[in-house]
């Protein structure tokens, strides 16, 4: 299968099979995104994998939506502040590279069989007391992980994408009613 397919086939699965997932599929995934690159390569990243049924239940209450309790196991990824890189004028790059290392993270799985989704908008305060996360470290994610069981969505391309002359431009951006 080529990049672009696997691309394509990824989506946002929100209904999971009750089947854990084999170990050595979870640690390809989490190996894909351990080799993610990062500006200067700092790795500012630590993935938080919860599996056992009361730790999942505990985390599963910082979303407010049911069908994140049907996953296997969540990867809470979380970032490190002040190991990432500072650009000249003072921005922080972790959520890029985490950002990244998540992607690359999706990727793989959907490539072995799995489905997952990008989960941010959680309470990130009660996170941090749940995954006892110390005040460097921020949660920026939440990878639910598993066998998908969304029949709705096994069609993942059909989902309407912008053509590629909305949002590529060449040499300068360009608006067409815009003149300078």
């Amino acid at each position: 299968m080529s990049f672009l397919d696997l691309a394509k086939r990824r989506y946002s699965c929100r209904k999971y099979k009750d089947t854990a997932i084999e170990k050595e599929k979870l640690e390809q995934v989490l190996e894909a995104g351990r080799i993610a690159p990062s500006a200067k390569n700092t790795q500012p990243w630590k993935f938080i994998v919860v599996q056992q049924k009361e730790h999942l239940e505990k985390l599963c209450e910082v979303y407010k939506k049911d069908w994140i309790k049907t996953a296997p196991a969540i990867i809470a990824v979380c970032g490190d502040h002040g190991e990432a890189w500072r650009r000249s004028d003072g921005k922080i790059h972790t959520d890029i590279d985490v950002a990244i290392a998540i992607d690359h993270m999706t990727l793989a799985a959907t490539d072995l069989g799995l489905a997952t989704c990008w989960v941010c908008m959680f309470d990130i305060m009660k996170s941090v007391e749940i995954l006892h996360l110390p005040d460097d470290i921020e949660p920026i994610a939440l990878i639910p992980i598993g066998y998908s069981d969304d029949n709705k969505n096994q069609n993942p391309t059909k989902k309407k994408r912008k053509p590629l002359g909305e949002v590529v431009h060449y040499e300068r951006f360009f608006y067409k009613d815009f003149k300078r």
